[in-house]
């Protein structure tokens, strides 16, 4: 088997060790450098026959056209909206990502920040450091047995957040066009309209996917519909959020808090209304991390995409109508 190279564009990780050793296991090198844009990348490696990407974008055709010997591009997450996948697709280049391995993570940082925002955690925090000891201040504060939470989309981690909500008396409904009202049942929640879901719930938590028809769902429009004690909590992706109409609804009074892991814009910019909000808790996209996933992560694509450059098809491909046309088959 000839041996390949897998290049690591663009990461923030301390140490790549994982990615490393599962890039040599199948006899392949490893190289890495943090670039500051694709065109950096395409001169440094662009001769490579493999990259991971964390956040450097575009990947797109500028880029395929130009790495002729690229067979596929890793993304360190599960989202692959950094990469072009129809360009990746029409070069020939297999796109994979790691679409399961943080679901405990993500779904027990959404819980934290629906207690966060509820139990108003930060406001007392903040308000005792500043020489404040008053319970009234975070008035009022629902309890929480009772409430109903709503989740948009109903994947693997909104499947596993909603026994942990429901362990705290919460009611769980979800709103999901792709799922059937047999498997919500089998799953112990109830299937409603998006509408509904924003008429009924006291927390909505969102966990779809970022894409054209749901970018922005949460604009002026959702925010109205939604009842003026509810709290929105977006640890998906934060183009789903119109955040200058989050922040307007705050503001008015249309929506009573937020926990926000993921924003339009990361980090935000300075001048982010968002910021000046104090019913509104926001976290570094991190929502993903700790010391079990970050390895588990780093070893599952650098496996992907070593095997992808060994010319064999790795555990997830986003684009499987690629493989014909490399003379592969799962």
């Amino acid at each position: 088997m000839a041996r390949f190279t897998v290049a690591m564009v663009d990461y923030d990780y301390d140490s790549l060790a994982p990615i490393e050793e599962e890039v040599r296991k199948l006899g392949g090198d490893f190289i890495h450098r943090r670039c500051r844009d694709v065109a950096e990348a395409i001169s440094w490696a662009g001769s490579a026959d493999g990259w991971i990407v964390q956040y450097l974008k575009p990947i797109d055709a500028a880029v395929f056209s130009r790495c002729p010997n690229l067979k596929v591009v890793g993304r360190t997450g599960i989202g692959v909206d950094v990469i072009d996948v129809p360009a990746a697709t029409a070069h020939g280049v297999i796109v994979t990502n790691v679409p399961s391995y943080c679901e405990s993570e993500v779904s027990d940082h959404a819980l934290a920040l629906i207690l966060t925002c509820l139990r108003r955690t930060a406001t007392y925090t903040h308000a005792v450091r500043r020489g404040v000891w008053d319970w009234k201040i975070a008035r009022p504060i629902p309890r929480l047995a009772g409430l109903t939470l709503g989740l948009v989309g109903f994947g693997k981690i909104p499947r596993a957040l909603a026994p942990k909500a429901r362990a705290l008396g919460m009611n769980v409904i979800c709103a999901d066009p792709y799922l059937s009202a047999d498997v919500a049942r089998k799953e112990g929640v109830e299937l409603v309209p998006f509408d509904e879901l924003l008429a009924r719930s006291d927390v909505v938590s969102i966990h779809c996917p970022l894409t054209k028809q749901t970018e922005r769902l949460f604009g002026a429009s959702a925010f109205e519909r939604m009842k003026r004690s509810a709290v929105l909590i977006n640890t998906a992706r934060g183009g789903i959020v119109d955040s200058d109409a989050l922040a307007q609804a705050l503001k008015r009074g249309l929506i009573a808090g937020a926990g926000l892991d993921v924003l339009p814009q990361e980090p935000p910019r300075p001048d982010d209304p968002l910021l000046a909000l104090e019913n509104v808790v926001i976290t570094p996209h991190v929502a993903w991390y700790s010391e079990d996933s970050i390895v588990e992560l780093q070893r599952r694509i650098g496996r992907n995409v070593a095997t992808a450059c060994a010319g064999r098809v790795p555990e997830a491909v986003v684009n499987p109508e690629v493989l014909p046309k490399l003379g592969l088959a799962r």
